[in-house]
């Protein structure tokens, strides 16, 4: 009996999944009120680590400062708190794979 059959079969890896990262409102509280923060400012102030393809914000935390943010993905509560500061939210399209 050939090798392949012999070894036992594991699991499936999805090659088209996506990798969603996550960040809170709490982390976004001690960046710079008055700049956009899109996904490349994430990056440069060190929220964002490895390669993912979108980004979504959660709502734990408070903020106190209005901020303009740029994601792919936002929950609902992150969102009311954003605009209870007097923030502005956006969306952004999916981004292309390589």
């Amino acid at each position: 009996m050939p090798l392949t059959r012999r070894l036992p079969k594991r699991g499936f890896t999805n090659i088209f999944k996506k990798r969603v990262a996550l960040v809170n409102l709490k982390d976004l509280d001690r960046l710079d009120s008055k700049a956009v923060l899109d996904v490349e400012a994430l990056k440069d102030a060190g929220l964002l680590k490895g390669s993912n393809d979108e980004v979504k914000l959660l709502g734990v935390g408070e903020i106190s400062t209005p901020i303009s943010v740029k994601v792919h993905r936002i929950s609902r509560g992150a969102k009311a708190k954003i605009e209870a500061a007097g923030g502005k939210v956006e969306l952004v399209g999916p981004s292309k794979r390589p």
